[in-house]
């Protein structure tokens, strides 16, 4: 693998895993916990989507193929798992009633939403499959591709630790409103990740060539 796909491949990991767009909602989820909870909360969703993306890279592609399930039809699955997370987000208890479940949501947010599907989105884990292909790419570039998604988890976790200025910057009010506002652009992701599930799985594409 040249540089340039090197850098392609950190573009597009970069555009799926989104650190920047998981800082909004790592902020309006954590904004009643202290900086030590934050802070745990932050290196455990990196520690758990590295995890679970690293699995997807190795044994991924072998899985689906055990189970007969084409990858257009787990982007379908994960599109729908994202969209009613993201109901979640924008018709969800307010910020008293969410403070009742703390001690068991300060524990529970590192790995939902924030490590799966924030940061091992549906769209992350059909990057890291297809860009691994067993039957397409050497071991070498596999192992390439794996580390650049670690550098991308990276600048997710250098962002997350950055998010304590910005919580104290737009408050509690703020960040419950950041909440619906980032709810309704994940549900929006979802709708096209869904769509481009059904798009692969009936080769839609191939479809619209074809039309004259």
């Amino acid at each position: 693998m040249n540089w340039s796909e090197t850098l392609e491949e950190f573009i597009a990991l970069w555009s799926v895993i989104d650190p920047v767009g998981t800082v909004p909602v790592f902020v309006a989820l954590t904004a009643h916990l202290s900086v030590k909870q934050r802070r745990r909360i932050a290196n455990r969703s990196l520690l758990v989507a590295g995890i679970v993306l690293t699995v997807f890279i190795v044994a991924g592609q072998l899985l689906l193929e055990a189970m007969g399930i084409p990858l257009a039809a787990f982007e379908l699955a994960g599109g729908i798992v994202l969209f009613l997370f993201a109901l979640t987000m924008i018709f969800g208890e307010s910020k008293p009633e969410q403070e009742k479940n703390l001690p068991r949501e300060a524990l529970d947010i590192a790995v939902y939403p924030l490590a799966l599907p924030s940061l091992a989105s549906p769209g992350a884990i059909l990057a890291v499959v297809m860009l691994t292909e067993n039957h397409k790419f050497s071991w070498f570039h596999q192992l390439t591709t794996w580390c650049v998604m670690l550098l991308v988890l990276a600048f997710a976790w250098l962002l997350m630790k950055l998010a304590s200025p910005i919580t104290a910057l737009i408050g509690t009010g703020g960040a419950n409103v950041l909440s619906r506002v980032m709810g309704l652009i994940i549900a929006a992701i979802a709708v096209h990740a869904a769509l481009e599930g059904v798009s692969h799985y009936f080769d839609l594409t191939t479809i619209e060539r074809t039309l004259p």
